[in-house]
């Protein structure tokens, strides 16, 4: 898979001279509706003989304009489920030969409906096949929409798809409600939603190694987000180099030590290796309890304890 950053990247691209089959999209958490999306996407690509290409956007839309509302009212952004690293490596696992990131500014929204199709899809990408949600909107304004878009099929000569909706238990799978079910703790429900436990990526960074202190090293991912969709203290299998451990994670600001940016603490049982600047992904598989500012750190110190007994007990009993 290779990566095409902005739009200037796109001019005289040889691979899509003869055409391109495209779907549009967030894609965030490539769960399992982006999955049908980008298999069927693959079809098509393989059926027409023409590369297959994801256009997504950073910022994400609605962070966009969310950041433009903030200057005047207190809005934040939804929260991300994962991030754009995290995003292309599944990307790439289901087979598409190119991801097009392009930047989410003002110039870009403030792009006609016209020249979005005429300009973009038409003239640069060559699209021949294009898959996108009947609710896609696009343009200036939000005036484009997918009935234009099947007009313009007509006139310049490629197919659009309504990319089919997957439901589970008669609601529609999509980022929104997976964020919802880590926000409510439902990481089952979560689970079943994205095909795979929810995870968060990341390199393993230096700490101020109060973990150490008291008996509990941790390996410390810094999230570098606004909003995380989960808090709290979790049981937890860590996808290192070397395998896979069981282990216990807080994702928070550390109150008891009065910290102020998200951060991911893990961790791992029966683990002594030092892996600093290591990439690791952290699946939560059952929410212990939430984040909560301690009397001391002695206090937390006792907590930590029993968080790790009732993770290695969950594990035990899982194992059986």
């Amino acid at each position: 898979m290779q990566l095409i950053r902005g739009l200037y990247n796109l001019t005289n691209h040889k691979d899509l001279a003869k055409g391109s089959v495209v779907s549009i999209g967030n894609f965030d958490g490539v769960h399992l509706g982006h999955q049908n999306i980008l298999a069927r996407l693959c079809d098509q690509s393989l059926e027409r003989d023409l590369p297959s290409v994801v256009m997504l956007f950073e910022p994400q839309p609605r962070e966009f304009f969310a950041n433009k509302r903030a200057k005047s009212t207190a809005c934040t952004p939804p929260a991300r489920l994962m991030r754009l690293r995290d995003k292309l490596k599944y990307l790439e696992q289901s087979g598409i030969d190119f991801v097009l990131c392009v930047r989410f500014n003002e110039r870009f929204a403030n792009l006609s409906a016209d020249d979005f199709i005429s300009e973009l899809l038409v003239k640069q990408l060559r699209v021949r096949y294009l898959s996108v949600g009947d609710d896609f909107r696009f343009g200036v304004n939000r005036t484009g929409d997918f009935s234009l878009l099947r007009n313009a099929g007509l006139k310049y000569r490629f197919a659009v798809e309504d990319s089919q909706t997957l439901s589970h238990a008669e609601q529609r799978v999509s980022s929104s409600l997976i964020r919802e079910a880590l926000q409510q703790d439902n990481l089952v429900l979560a689970e079943k939603l994205l095909g795979k436990p929810y995870s968060i990526c990341g390199r393993v960074a230096h700490g101020n190694k109060l973990g150490r202190t008291i008996g509990f090293p941790t390996a410390n991912i810094m999230l570098n987000r606004l909003v995380t969709p989960l808090q709290g203290v979790f049981a937890v299998q860590i996808q290192t180099k070397m395998g896979k451990y069981n282990g216990i994670a807080n994702v928070g600001n550390r109150p008891t030590i009065n910290g102020t940016k998200p951060l991911l603490e893990v961790h791992l049982f029966d683990f002594n290796r030092s892996i600093y600047g290591e990439a690791i992904e952290v699946f939560f598989i059952r929410k212990i309890r939430n984040e909560v500012k301690f009397p001391s750190f002695e206090a937390l110190k006792i907590q930590i304890e029993k968080d790790r007994e009732q993770a290695v007990e969950f594990f035990s009993n899982v194992a059986k």
